[in-house]
């Protein structure tokens, strides 16, 4: 059973590598709108991903717990220590291109940010949160 979990979680995890390789090689050629269809699919994935893992951390410390705390490398088959090996690998894979992503994300937030910033008059006053001014927006002259 426990392999089974470990299969169903690495195709979990194949699929978000999947499409947040195709996020970023979206971003890089400005297609944004197709980063918002595929939304949906990551965070159904991202959900289903969580729930096989919390069943294999169960189901592993159920494990170890009747067999008197021995090591998992000893409890597990090699099928099932292979396919430990995969997942480890695999959520490292998926950890370096989420940061990748991030990067991507942070340096786009950070350019429509300022680009608002140039656009439009902020005026802050102390501790409150900058705003605009009512004229900033457009001003037309007759």
């Amino acid at each position: 059973m426990i392999y089974k979990r470990l299969e169903n979680a690495i195709e979990d995890i194949d699929a978000l590598i999947e499409l947040t390789s195709k996020d970023i090689a979206d971003i890089k050629e400005a297609k944004h709108e197709n980063l918002s269809m595929r939304l949906a699919d990551k965070e159904r994935l991202i959900s289903s991903f969580e729930q096989k893992k919390a069943l294999l951390n169960s189901e592993l410390s159920n494990l170890v717990n009747s067999h008197d705390g021995k090591p998992m490398e000893e409890i597990l088959t090699s099928n099932e220590s292979d396919a430990l090996e995969i997942f480890k690998d695999k959520l490292s894979i998926l950890k370096n291109i989420n940061k990748e992503y991030a990067k991507f994300v942070a340096t786009i937030s950070e350019f429509y940010n300022s680009l608002i910033d140039k656009m439009f008059t902020l005026e802050g006053d102390g501790y409150e949160k900058n705003r605009l001014r009512s004229a900033a927006i457009f001003s037309v002259s007759a």
